[in-house]
């Protein structure tokens, strides 16, 4: 029997229950659909398709074959079915709101058309209405959330092995994948990423190693610290999935039953793989979440709508260099450190007063791990509008978070070369250095490097200004 095998976010042989379904069966037909159709408001951002390039150049290697199309899927699927003969289609599942409609639509149609439809859990640890309160309800703050998994930690299954594909020897016509202009060339603003990344599922299996042995160990405390080696880069392997959770899951367990030592990094690393299952349950829950507050009386903030700070903000060029060190880092290299998108995340909403969405909408451009659950999820945690958001009076100072996480000035200056002579004592507020220091040092603010674009008392004073709006929509 022929199973026509629909990838997505699942480039991966191992661990695959789509797969391993489908060549449990007989032949597979595998086929990789860019629909840029179904995507609701978010098509890929420009990082992702530089990432989803590679991923998919390797996995076809690795296949020995894949159906290329470009289109609705709602229309390339059910007439490759019929064109391969295939009784099934399978897939694995997808939690975002746009995806959910579109296979169900698709389930409707192929059924419709007396094909067997498939759908498999393969990218979260839980499914989203599988976990629940004790009335029934979703979760809505994390640590409880995260207590209710572990107490069904032992559903977790083992990993499943790359399965034996047989693919036939003639495959319908397919797009080629150079044709779909997925990589930058004028500019080619991701110059040097592939020495930086190995997309693809060799790549994530050599990342998550490389993590165990080398950045495990002190995790809980050295994930703070940009200028340390302590964090797994397996973002952006997760969302393409070229690895998955359960599979970070039991490799995590494993190197921690080896080394007792290991426990409390450990069990901080897989509780970060918790907060991205926690944001995919609320995403469920809360379909409007990339676009719609989650708790509807910050409708209420008055919020500014200045595009030059914004663009400044973008550029890396507000005048804090915590703040631009990080946004310089986005840039080139397509990811940013977790404690730094904190800060550059509080310095734009709070700081700036930007509409959250302005963030969340740079990201997705620019960030190669750019997932629509975590990326929304983490814009209105910061801003204070989301489940489980941090408090609204928490407004981070972009000076002292950059002397408390980067004493030594390292990650600043590696990103900031035209600070990079600055005694650290001045680093973070250059503006406050003497003449003479900023002369020896070779910084003239306003022209080498910006002044502040604005004043952090007033903006923090501002900000307040507008939550206590917000606090009398809520009635507090």
């Amino acid at each position: 029997m022929t199973t026509l095998v629909w990838f997505r976010n699942d480039l991966r042989l191992a661990d695959n229950p789509a797969l391993a379904w489908a060549c449990a069966r007989g032949e597979v037909v595998p086929m990789y659909v860019l629909d840029e159709v179904n995507v609701g408001h978010w098509p890929l951002g420009g990082a992702g398709k530089w990432w989803l390039h590679y991923s998919l150049k390797e996995f076809a290697q690795n296949l020995a074959g894949i159906i290329l199309k470009r289109g609705d899927a709602r229309e390339i699927i059910p007439a490759l079915a019929q064109e391969t003969g295939a009784t099934a289609v399978c897939w694995n599942r997808r939690y975002d709101p746009a995806g959910i409609a579109c296979d169900r639509d698709l389930k409707e149609l192929l059924r419709g058309m007396d094909i067997e439809v498939a759908s498999h859990k393969a990218n979260l640890l839980f499914e989203p209405w599988d976990v629940q309160t004790g009335a029934g309800d979703d979760y809505k703050v994390f640590t409880p959330f995260w207590k209710a998994c572990m107490d069904k930690a032992a559903s977790i299954g083992t990993p499943l092995p790359a399965p034996k594909v047989q693919v036939p020897a003639k495959l319908p016509a397919s797009d080629k994948l150079d044709d779909w202009g997925l990589l930058p060339t004028k500019p080619n603003w991701a110059a040097g990423w592939e020495n930086l990344w190995q997309p693809g599922e060799q790549g994530a299996q050599i990342r998550l190693q490389a993590f165990l042995q080398e950045g495990l160990h002190g995790y809980a405390a050295g994930r703070d610290m940009p200028a340390h080696n302590h964090t797994s880069r397996l973002s952006p392997h997760l969302h393409f999935g070229e690895i998955s959770p359960r599979q970070v899951w039991h490799a995590t367990q494993n190197a921690m039953s080896h080394d007792k030592a290991l426990a409390k990094d450990g069990n901080k690393f897989l509780a970060e793989v918790g907060w991205r299952e926690f944001c995919h349950h609320v995403l469920y829950h809360a379909p409007a979440l990339p676009e719609e507050n989650w708790r509807k009386q910050f409708d209420a903030y008055p919020w500014e709508d200045d595009r030059a700070a914004l663009k400044a903000w973008q550029r890396g060029q507000t005048g804090y260099p915590f703040v631009d060190a990080g946004m310089r880092e986005l840039w080139h290299t397509g990811t940013m450190h977790n404690r730094v998108r904190m800060v550059v995340a509080s310095f734009l909403i709070k700081h700036l007063r930007t509409h959250w969405r302005e963030g969340e909408n740079w990201f997705w451009d620019t960030l190669l791990d750019a997932d629509l659950a975590n990326n929304a999820a983490g814009w209105q945690w910061v801003a204070g509008s989301g489940a489980d958001g941090a408090p609204y009076f928490r407004i981070f100072n972009p000076i002292t978070q950059g002397y408390k996480f980067d004493p030594d000035g390292v990650y600043t200056r590696r990103w900031l070369p035209e600070l990079a002579k600055l005694p650290t004592q001045y680093l973070f507020s250059p503006w406050e250095a003497p003449a003479e220091v900023l002369a020896k040092a070779g910084v003239k603010l306003g022209e080498t490097y910006p002044r502040p674009i604005v004043g952090h008392a007033q903006a923090r004073a501002a900000a307040l200004a507008g939550y206590e709006i917000v606090k009398t929509a809520k009635g507090d």
